[in-house]
Order: structure tokens, then C-alpha cells, then sequence
């Protein structure tokens, strides 16, 4: 159980980092100093978490597999407003920069939890 509690949050945190430096590396309106990039994944994660489960539980009564998407794509959305208010290092201009980082930074979170999924499958024992 704690095993795979530690796999799903190292892949959290490492998918939403990578998700923020393949931002920067492709879009030029948006930047992040170093330092900036480990506030931004920390406090990202945080708010990310409480915004998923926040909408899940308040406005959702019977979650679909189109609705979770839809969900993790507006908390991405949501979490990556809050930290570029919040974080000083890190600068996004344009709506345009947003909706990309946005679908950036979901593919990478998206991935990341299945790549959790896949370590937790490979290291749990065969029935």
C-alpha cells in the first residue's frame, strides 16, 4: 500500500515537472527559472489534487471515463492559473501559451498515471 502510494506520487510529481519543461522548451511565452520549477510542481500537485477532488465530489454524482478527462483537463487548467499567480518564476503571456501549456502538462500527467498504473501492476504478485 505505501509502495504504491510512493509510485503514484513520484510519477505525479515527475510528470507534472517534465510537463512544465516541455512547456518552456516549446512554447516561447512561457518560462520558468530552476527554482521556479520545483515550486511550480509542488504547489501544481497540491492544488491539482484538491481541485480533482473537490469538482468530483461536488459536482459530479455519477463519474464517466469522458467526464474524469474532462475533469483532469479543467483542474490542469485551474492548477496552472493558481501557480503562475503564485509562483514568481514562472511567467505564461497569452491565452493561446495557456491552452497549449494546458494540453501539455495533461499529456504528461496523463502518462505519468499510467506509467504508475503500469509499476504497480509489474510489482503487485500474480493470483
Amino acid at each position: 500500500m505505501l509502495a504504491r502510494l510512493g509510485i503514484r506520487l513520484g510519477t505525479s510529481l515527475l510528470a507534472i515537472a517534465l510537463g512544465i519543461l516541455l512547456s518552456t522548451a516549446l512554447l516561447s511565452k512561457f518560462s520558468v527559472n530552476a527554482t521556479a520549477v520545483v515550486e511550480a510542481t509542488l504547489l501544481f500537485w497540491g492544488v491539482h489534487i484538491v481541485v480533482q477532488v473537490l469538482a468530483l465530489r461536488v459536482l459530479v454524482r455519477q463519474p464517466s471515463i469522458a467526464l474524469a478527462g474532462l475533469l483532469a483537463l479543467a483542474s490542469t487548467v485551474v492548477s496552472l492559473i493558481i501557480v503562475n499567480a503564485i509562483v514568481s518564476g514562472l511567467t505564461i503571456h497569452g491565452l493561446q501559451t495557456y491552452v497549449f501549456a494546458t494540453l501539455i502538462i495533461w499529456v504528461t500527467t496523463s502518462l505519468g498515471d499510467i506509467a504508475a498504473r503500469q509499476l504497480i501492476r509489474s510489482r503487485s504478485p500474480r493470483r
